[in-house]
């Protein structure tokens, strides 16, 4: 075991230490690349405005930007020590806790049977294995293809029909009242986990106060389009880069709805609170799974990412799902972002400092410096705004440099690229929109 309840902290602190006896040589090697590429981006930076002192905000920003993403990879670096030390040891590879899978899901007929499938074929004793599926007032055939699955499969299979759309919150709820497994393992419906690799997914539970644990997820229909390439990158840099560096001080503070596992007791214990979260005075029905994690990690319990559980989900394929669900993202972003910083300056004062605080500030900060300088200063100044967007660049080709280190059959990275100019000239600005559509508590993704 890691730590027993009354001595978290401590032990903890014990095994971060460990994670320093990492590789030596692949810290120094990725120092010396992050050293010159933030030469080169000081100096970008610094060409952006002609004159430091009549806009020092704009390079005071960019250099702690710059600095804190920096911080993030080299987080990064160590998290597959600091994963090691949770789950090589002969106690989790024995592990085998009762599972229970839950999908909350409407009008999934194109989906629905793989997911549900993919589960009833884990790699796991079928006695300790079940699944429930919660059709969420669905009104195309997505009940009669659970109906016919459920036939070859009775004892494992349950099925909660809702005439009237209650909401995926609802749903998952639900499933966590319903389930006998230890664990619950969150699905949405249009995701799966691939079934030989859901075991990973179960091992850090060996310790008691892992209360979550976030698989790795990939687009299934990367394949599809310019837009669905973009997410493909997008989604490869944000868990092998964000989600890492947050696992390796066992903190990830979103366990994504493509394959999440949840620890049930100390979920039922939150539950309603959870379940009944307002905003504004209006009651929350979007970001349930970065909200349940923020809970558990309220709760003092740790969270972790996995990359060995490989899980894919279907991203949107055009511009108007892509930008309602950029959209649900932002909404989500904004109030649990609030409510985790909360907590954090109660709880752990220098994680809300060094790390949260910063996020949230450059998550708002961003976007209008993006607006100054892509098109306020060119345009009523005359200022080129190339060394800008070269600048976006060059920070993406260091995450690209990294996570092609730890994913060598990635072959969608070029289109980072392309992810992040759209986002320096359009997606990023998505969040004044969510801030003004924030009352809006309306799903939205179809």
């Amino acid at each position: 075991m890691i730590l027993s309840k009354l001595n978290k902290q401590k032990s903890i602190t014990l095994k971060k230490a460990k994670v320093l006896g990492t590789k030596v040589s692949s810290v120094v090697y990725f120092s010396a690349i992050t050293l010159i590429i933030f030469i080169a981006l000081l100096i970008i930076r610094s060409k952006t405005l002609p004159d430091f002192y009549d806009h020092p905000f704009i390079f005071i920003y960019s250099v702690s930007l710059v600095a804190f993403l920096l911080s993030r990879l080299f987080a990064a670096l160590f998290y597959q020590k600091s994963y090691s030390v949770l789950v090589d040891t002969e106690e989790a590879k024995e592990y085998e806790p009762s599972i229970t899978f839950v999908i909350p899901c409407k009008n999934e007929e194109d989906a629905i049977e793989h997911t549900v499938m993919s589960c009833l074929e884990a790699d796991y004793p079928k006695e300790k294995c079940e699944v429930i599926v919660i059709n969420d007032g669905s009104t195309d055939s997505t009940g009669e293809i659970l109906e016919r699955i459920k036939k070859d499969n009775p004892e494992r299979l349950t099925i909660i029909s809702w005439k009237k759309n209650r909401g995926k919150r609802e749903g998952m709820a639900a499933g966590f009242r319903l389930a006998k497994g230890d664990i619950v393992i969150q699905l949405d419906s249009d995701s799966y986990i691939r079934p030989d690799t859901v075991r990973e997914l179960i091992k850090p539970f060996i310790h008691p106060e892992v209360a979550a644990v976030c698989g790795h997820a990939d687009v299934a229909n990367a394949s599809e389009n310019y837009i669905t390439k973009m997410q493909s990158a997008y989604y490869n840099v944000s868990f092998r880069v964000m989600k890492a560096a947050e696992s390796t001080f066992y903190m990830v503070f979103c366990c994504s709805g493509c394959s999440s596992a949840y620890r049930k007791e100390p979920v039922l214990l939150v539950l309603e609170d959870w379940l009944n979260e307002k905003f504004l005075g209006t009651k929350v029905t979007y970001g349930d799974d970065r909200s349940l994690t923020t809970w558990m990690l309220r709760e003092g319990y740790k969270t972790i990412y996995s990359d060995r559980v490989q899980a894919y989900t279907i991203a949107p394929n055009n511009i108007k799902q892509f930008f309602k669900q950029q959209l649900r993202w932002k909404k989500s972003w904004i109030i649990n972002g609030l409510f985790t910083l909360k907590f954090l300056f109660k709880n752990d004062i220098s994680t809300a400092l060094f790390y949260f605080l910063p996020l949230i500030t450059f998550s708002f900060l961003s976007p209008i410096v993006g607006l100054l300088n892509v098109y306020f200063y060119p345009i009523f100044f005359g200022f080129s705004n190339a060394y800008y967007l070269f600048g976006v660049l060059l920070m993406a080709a260091l995450f690209i440099i990294y996570s092609k280190s730890v994913t060598k059959n990635d072959k969608y990275w070029p289109y980072l690229f392309l992810w992040q100019i759209i986002g320096s000239l359009f997606m990023s600005y998505i969040i004044f929109y969510a801030v003004f559509k924030i009352k809006d508590r309306g799903w939205g993704t179809r």
